[in-house]
């Protein structure tokens, strides 16, 4: 069975490689253009490629999915198979193209948490568990048929970093094995619409508004909106030094306790080695923080730096 893979972030080559030690005949690896990144604007790869190099694959690299030399280039090589994690959508002239069928790899239990961002996602919205999902794709976004799900845990010390590899290794494992299952003729599939049950949640991509602190929400639900963009994006307040300098704070890691006789949502609390905000219902200890102009450092070594943290001020916009 000859398979064409198209992936391009980290996530991506866990299944690539998991390919290729199961001897899977690659045919050709369809990943992103190179393009400038960084301060110094250097060529970068994207990470399916530069492992694809380092296995001897060829790469394909189009600009436009729907450009007729790369259309041409996938049909002279005959796949049986596409197979996509973690790449852009596609046009129906490249996925309808195998003739069994292009499937897809995607970091939730759909139909649930379809979108851009699910590892974000369902952490931010306090899941405990989570997985992964096989399925044909179709013309619309993360609705195709579905060939397997696959459970996972979600600790409630698990942040978006950590998730993020756990779901990339099992998911690896998932593919490979339902790939196998296609090649012998012995998977099924069921559409999506007879596993609803109750309402979905989405997924959408993140940004940088999505990340901003609301210190007047519960501190578990500010708690979790900073497990789920950590390590990045990375959830974010305004504060205003005693200099009047309105500077941005990344959170990075918190903890949390309720407490019903707390502040004013955004007032700083500190006893010089540890520092709280006041939520609506209690409090966020800060435990990893990273000021504007400032690496990112644990709250102790943070403190060390300050005279006082509560002449500092939260900006609260609500």
């Amino acid at each position: 069975m000859r398979i064409v893979f198209m992936g391009t972030p980290e996530f991506a080559v866990e299944s690539l490689k998991s390919l290729v030690e199961a001897n899977f005949d690659v045919a050709t690896v369809v990943t992103v253009p190179d393009k400038p990144s960084g301060r110094g604007q250097k060529i970068q790869e994207s990470a399916v490629k530069q492992y694809a190099k380092t296995q001897g694959l060829l790469v394909l690299q189009p600009k436009k999915m729907k450009d007729p030399e790369f259309l041409k280039q996938l049909q002279e090589l005959h796949a049986d198979l596409f197979v996509v994690v973690a790449f852009r959508m596609l046009p129906e002239s490249v996925w309808d193209m195998p003739p069994l069928g292009t499937i897809n790899l995607h970091a939730s239990l759909l139909p649930d948490y379809r979108g851009a961002a699910p590892i974000n996602w369902v952490l931010i919205n306090g899941e405990t568990r989570t997985g992964t999902t096989v399925f044909f794709i179709d013309k619309e976004i993360d609705t195709g048929n579905i060939i397997s799900r696959e459970e996972c845990v979600i600790d409630p010390n698990d942040n978006a970093g950590s998730l993020h590899d756990k779901l990339m290794h099992s998911g690896a494992k998932h593919l490979t094995g339902i790939i196998q299952k296609i090649g012998k003729k012995e998977s099924n599939s069921i559409p999506q619409q007879d596993l609803i049950s109750g309402t979905l949640h989405h997924a959408p991509k993140i940004f940088r508004e999505t990340c901003k602190i609301r210190w007047d929400a519960p501190a578990q639900e500010i708690h979790n909106l900073v497990r789920g963009l950590s390590p990045y994006p990375v959830a974010w307040t305004t504060i205003v030094t005693p200099k009047e300098e309105h500077l941005t704070l990344k959170i990075y890691e918190t903890g949390f306790s309720l407490d019903p006789y707390a502040l004013a949502p955004g007032t700083i609390k500190s006893n010089g080695n540890a520092l709280q905000i006041a939520t609506c219902d209690g409090w966020i200890e800060v435990k990893k923080l990273q000021l504007e102009g400032k690496k990112s450092m644990s709250t102790a070594d943070f403190l060390r730096g300050v005279s006082d943290i509560t002449k500092y001020k939260i900006i609260c916009d609500f």
